[in-house]
């Protein structure tokens, strides 16, 4: 047990006794999270609330979300998302740009005060010590990603003016249920009556809809309300009052982006109608929108094209796989780790017609996976792969085996990408064009 840091610690003692109360704990449930932000003065908050939610896709669009905003003249706009890659500033941005680290010291005093003896997990600490620097900040405009399921999870403690379901897929069953109506049921959780529900995704479950219609949201579903249509000159949205385009391929890569970005616009439209008179603005926005992790793709010195991303479900893995299909053939190597809760025989069958050489690596911590386990795990569809205790001894090894021309592809978790860039061994800056 990490004691209290002391007054004027820095950013790295606080961020050590946060970890102590446990950040693979995952506690369901809203009344911690809402005793300490009602004992802070947050009800209601100070600047208007948009939640999005989703398996996959959620942090893409609340990145979207955000720079629209901005655009629109909405600013100062908050983003709060998770988990982060290398710097847990990463989580907290205002106005396009990462918190201070002193800022964010103070605001853990604060809120560590404030919560007296209500105990809070990791996340929900951070989510309120986010709040908090949002009010500090003057935002007006505050996007939270969910960070799991939605109904109780911590960002729902406040309603949103507006909320979004990207999509539904399996993952975190343990927690969520075991099939895509529990999940979507829980997911929907996240909307309120009479405010938009915008759902993203094409096939959504039946739980999910039902939680929309039980809330008395007012459902937004794309393919019915809005949509993304190809155009000469780029693509158009088209929303349920207006349409907007032709604009610019969304800047972050992936062929699902579109329908991220059309979910982003859709929100903005249910809000701020007028913010989609002129495609110029919206489409500059989307179209600088970077994130990392997520299908970002570099080269080192020897011209071997480097692949990252935070695929850590099937669904996710499917979206990569497809990437990979589409791209420029190369010999692909693959390095591989992921946490011991997931579901990594389903990951490895989508991607094993697109890898020529497997490099698996173990994670190590609460939710651990050994190399070995994970071998036994994708036996059926992985054969002969290189088996290493940790991720720096993999990327050595796919390092040394690549040639010119050829590709690594890095994924798995959030983790595996932090190990991977904290390595020194994955080449900088992004450098290579997308599929």
């Amino acid at each position: 047990m990490i004691d209290r840091p002391a007054p004027g610690s820095e950013l790295t003692a606080w961020l050590e006794y946060l970890e102590q109360l446990d950040p693979s704990r995952i506690v369901l449930g809203l009344e911690r999270t809402r005793t300490v932000i009602e004992s802070m003065g947050f009800a209601p908050p100070p600047f208007r609330v948009f939640t999005v939610g989703g398996t996959n896709g959620k942090g893409s669009v609340a990145a979207y979300l955000a720079a629209l905003l901005h655009a629109a003249g909405r600013g100062p706009v908050g983003l709060y998302t998770s988990p982060h890659l290398l710097d847990y500033r990463e989580r907290i941005v205002v106005a396009g740009h990462m918190v201070e680290g002193a800022d964010l010291v103070t605001v853990f005093e604060t809120v560590e005060q404030a919560r007296g003896d209500t105990p809070l997990t990791y996340f929900e600490f951070g989510t309120v010590a986010a709040l908090e620097m949002f009010r500090r900040a003057g935002v007006r405009e505050a996007v939270l990603e969910v960070g799991l399921g939605g109904r109780l999870d911590a960002v729902n403690a406040l309603d949103a003016v507006a909320a979004a379901v990207v999509s539904v897929s399996l993952d975190h069953q343990r927690w969520l249920g075991t099939d895509r109506d529990s999940i979507g049921r829980e997911k929907g959780g996240i909307f309120r009556s009479a405010r938009p529900a915008v759902i993203g995704d094409r096939d959504p479950p039946r739980g999910l809809i039902e939680a929309a219609c039980s809330a008395g949201a007012d459902i937004r579903l794309i393919g019915r309300d809005f949509d993304v249509e190809d155009s000469a000159e780029g693509w158009t949205y088209q929303g349920r009052e207006r349409s907007l385009g032709p604009l610019p391929e969304p800047g972050i890569p992936g062929l699902r982006q579109r329908d991220n970005a059309a979910v982003a616009l859709a929100l903005l439209e249910a809000v701020e109608p007028g913010a989609l008179s002129d495609p110029a603005t919206p489409g500059r926005a989307l179209s600088a929108v970077r994130l990392g992790g997520r299908l970002e793709c570099r080269r080192d010195s020897r011209n071997v094209e480097w692949l990252l991303d935070v695929a850590h479900n099937p669904a996710a893995a499917a979206v990569l796989a497809e990437w990979l299909r589409k791209a420029p053939r190369r010999r692909t190597r693959a390095v591989f780790a992921m946490l011991g809760d997931k579901d990594a025989a389903a990951v490895a069958e989508i991607m094993a017609p697109c890898i020529d050489e497997w490099h698996l690596a173990g994670l190590t911590g609460p939710r651990e996976q050994r190399a070995a386990e994970l071998a036994k795990r994708t036996a059926d569809a992985i054969s002969n792969p290189f088996l290493w205790d940790n991720i720096d001894e993999a990327i050595a090894s796919a390092v040394r085996n690549a040639r010119p021309g050829e590709r690594i592809v890095v994924f798995g978790s959030f983790h595996t990408l932090a190990q991977a860039l904290a390595s020194g061994l994955v080449p900088q800056e992004n450098v290579c064009e997308s599929a």
